[in-house]
């Protein structure tokens, strides 16, 4: 069995994917960070009105969904499957204005509205992941993201009615805990691609 080339950009042309996420580790990081800064904003400011979080919620998802078009843009000259990454993009640019377009919604349908972006964007995290499979042995990272954002969708859809206290802090967490690994993986990505 042949060994693996031990130059990184030897290592990285056979695996096109792989090559894009390493190439744009930071877009990963702010995706990470964001997520955590809206978490934590989540967590200091409990007594947020519905209007404030629906525009935390929509700025947090029109940036998530930019980064991810950004990625897959930066990615496009490589003949890699990129496909997932555009349509996750546009689902959290789509939230991020409909948030914005209608903010006087009520707390169910943004209760709704948020779980449902979270079901969609994590299926759309998991395909990745499995795409990603053959180039990278870390791609448990993406699945537990992905499975982390749908498991919050469920919650969150099992329970619509909960407490506007509750469902803050419930987005809060979920923010916060799907931004760590986030930001976990673009660093060990960042090493992936110097080492």
């Amino acid at each position: 069995m042949p060994t693996e080339p031990t130059n990184p950009a030897a290592r990285l042309s056979t695996r096109p994917i792989l090559q894009v996420l390493t190439g744009n580790w930071w877009l990963l990081l702010l995706r990470g960070v964001a997520a955590v800064l809206f978490g934590i904003l989540c967590f200091v400011w409990p007594g947020l009105s519905l209007l404030t979080l629906v525009v935390l919620f929509g700025a947090y998802a029109l940036m998530d969904g930019f980064l991810s078009l950004i990625a897959a843009v930066l990615g496009r000259h490589r003949s890699t499957p990129l496909w997932w990454l555009i349509v996750a993009g546009l689902v959290s640019v789509a939230a991020g204005i409909v948030t914005f377009l209608y903010p006087q919604i009520t707390a169910r349908v943004l209760v709704i509205f948020i779980g449902t972006w979270a079901l969609v964007r994590g299926a759309f995290e998991i395909i990745g992941a499995l795409m990603m499979r053959k180039e990278y042995e870390k791609e448990w990272l993406l699945i537990a993201i992905g499975l982390l954002s749908m498991l919050f969708g469920i919650a969150i859809l099992a329970n619509p009615g909960a407490g506007a206290l509750a469902l803050v802090w419930l987005i809060g967490a979920y923010a916060i805990l799907l931004g760590l690994p986030l930001i976990w993986l673009a660093f060990r990505l960042r090493r992936y691609r110097k080492s």
